[in-house]
């Protein structure tokens, strides 16, 4: 249980080292090991079925109050996301892998965790020991590469 701990802090720290509009850091995290409630997530999830056979899971949020004053509207989205992926990244390094899920849909989750309105969940991220690891896809693509500028 301790190591376990220590791994979702690293998880966690990972994903707090993330950039953030004006540092304004408006990401809060909820960490999920109730069986009864990745259950409730995965039944509320069109794509994150595996959140019911997952260890844990961890929902990145944005907390609407905390995101304003970096633009008019704000940038929550793009903080949270870049924290959601320096968090898939750290648990890559470590041996853990993310579970396939998606994007919530922001009002089933929040009554699922008890979300007050000014917290938005993005998306939930099932994370377990995969019971495989495929090959990496290849994506490298050299037509999308330019140097000093945009020469056809």
């Amino acid at each position: 249980l301790h190591h376990l701990a220590r791994v979702v802090e690293l998880l966690l720290r990972a994903a707090m080292s993330a950039p953030s509009a004006r540092n304004r850091r408006p990401w809060a995290f909820i960490v999920v090991d109730n069986k009864a409630l990745l259950r409730q997530l995965a039944d509320s999830l069109p794509y994150a079925q595996s959140a019911a056979a997952a260890p844990m899971a961890v929902v990145v949020c944005g907390v609407l109050t905390e995101s304003q004053g970096a633009t008019n509207a704000g940038w929550w989205v793009q903080d949270a996301a870049a924290a959601s992926e320096n968090l898939l990244l750290a648990a890559h390094a470590v041996g853990l892998g993310r579970l396939s899920g998606r994007a919530c849909i922001p009002p089933r989750i929040a009554c699922v965790l008890g979300l007050p309105r000014r917290v938005v969940p993005l998306n939930v991220i099932p994370i377990g020991y995969p019971a495989e690891n495929p090959a990496l896809k290849q994506k490298w693509d050299p037509a999308k590469v330019r140097c000093n500028g945009w020469a056809e």
